[in-house]
């Protein structure tokens, strides 16, 4: 029910939190203004993090959903700019990649992905259309021996920054989900164009990107009629985005330990009235029994975490998150108000959670429809088969 953690991976988390607690955190209010990583990403690329969806074959460590998610968990305690950063590289594009791009690309591009020289980057957005996948208007036709790209991609991390990019496309005006699959486009490609940038309140830029009449080779076409295998590698960021929205709650929870214990009110401190207690214990309670379904549904993937267990942690998690954040300001009165303690950081992070890799909303309809057809009248929930 609970997964036990090996020596290898308590030591591995060690060594991650080490250094994010002492180098990572000093510089996190740095990269609030766009700024990517790139000293945070070299530093990780060292240890190997870069390389954990990679399979050992092309230089990677080849990790399973759980150990990613929980290096994921530490960096985002000290900053969430990096832990977005890492995710690309260790989310689902790097996965759609691995599990399905033919071995000369594999080849060509996870190698650079292990190393930090090869930023990922994933185009799913477009501004008409996030969730409501079937109506992506960007289309890849077949003429001759080429691919030719046409479409808008919007709120796309890393566009300034990646070598590649994953890009989710219908494939010769397929109409439906059915017709969706993805190609790989390479920057500096001809009619690939960064059009707009887009300041996050969490720190990140996020842009929009334009392709018109991007000439592609045959073999950058990784999937065609490929949505079920794309959604099932996506399943994947609905384990990882939570990870990153545990991290944070647990370093605001920390930052108001701390806080409690050092600030004092009326001649003690204020960790010692019991409405501030009743706040620690709440925002403890909270975390924990988050972090359980989320370890659970990380548990199940082989290669990719179970939907719906997936589904319903990253809710969870996302909604803690916010709750967590919130009071940690709370508990720092005014001055959680102020840049001048992380604890703002992380409540501005923790509230992308709910709206990257799935609403709330849509997760929700999707685990409705889900248990409202599958639960056994004899058996109940255990027929639902997340356990």
């Amino acid at each position: 029910m609970f997964p036990a953690l090996t020596d290898e991976q308590r030591q591995f988390v060690h060594t991650i939190r080490e250094l994010a607690q002492s180098e990572f955190r000093e510089r996190a209010l740095q990269y609030m203004d766009g700024t990517f990583p790139w000293e945070n990403m070299k530093a990780l690329a060292k240890l190997g993090v870069l390389g954990m969806a990679v399979p050992e074959e092309y230089g990677g460590l080849g990790l399973p959903v759980f150990d990613t998610a929980l290096v994921l968990e530490e960096i985002a305690k000290t900053c969430y700019v990096t832990a977005m950063a890492v995710l690309g590289e260790v989310g689902v594009q790097t996965r759609i990649i691995s599990h399905y791009a033919p071995d000369a690309i594999k080849r060509r591009i996870l190698p650079g992905v292990c190393s930090g020289d090869n930023i990922l980057a994933i185009c799913m957005t477009e501004p008409d259309a996030g969730t409501d996948v079937a109506n992506y208007k960007t289309n890849t036709d077949r003429v001759g021996n080429k691919l030719i790209l046409n479409g808008v991609k919007t709120l796309i991390s890393r566009a300034h920054e990646a070598q590649m990019f994953v890009v989710f496309t219908r494939v010769d005006k397929t109409p439906g989900r059915e017709g969706i699959g993805c190609v790989l486009v390479e920057k500096g490609t001809r009619g690939f164009e960064v059009t707009g940038t887009y300041h996050t309140m969490g720190g990140e830029n996020l842009h929009e990107i334009r392709f018109d009449n991007v000439e592609l080779p045959p073999e950058n076409l990784v999937l065609e009629d490929g949505f079920r295998k794309l959604l099932s590698a996506f399943n994947t960021q609905r384990c990882l985005n939570p990870s990153i929205s545990l991290g944070l709650a647990e370093g605001a929870f920390e930052e108001a330990v701390k806080y409690v214990k050092e600030r004092s009110a009326f001649g003690r401190p204020i960790g010692n009235f019991q409405g501030m207690r009743w706040k620690i214990a709440e925002m403890y309670r909270d975390i924990e029994a988050s972090r359980s379904i989320l370890y659970r549904a990380c548990a199940t993937a082989n290669p990719f975490p179970d939907p719906y267990l997936a589904a319903a942690a990253k809710v969870t998690v996302n909604e803690m998150s916010l709750r967590v954040t919130s009071e940690a300001i709370q508990v720092h009165g005014g001055y959680g108000f102020t840049d001048e303690y992380p604890v703002s950081r992380f409540y501005r992070g923790a509230r992308y959670g709910s709206l990257g890799g799935g609403t709330s909303e849509t997760l929700r309809e999707l685990i409705g429809k889900r248990v409202i057809d599958k639960t056994d009248p004899i058996d109940g929930i255990l027929a639902l088969e997340a356990f």
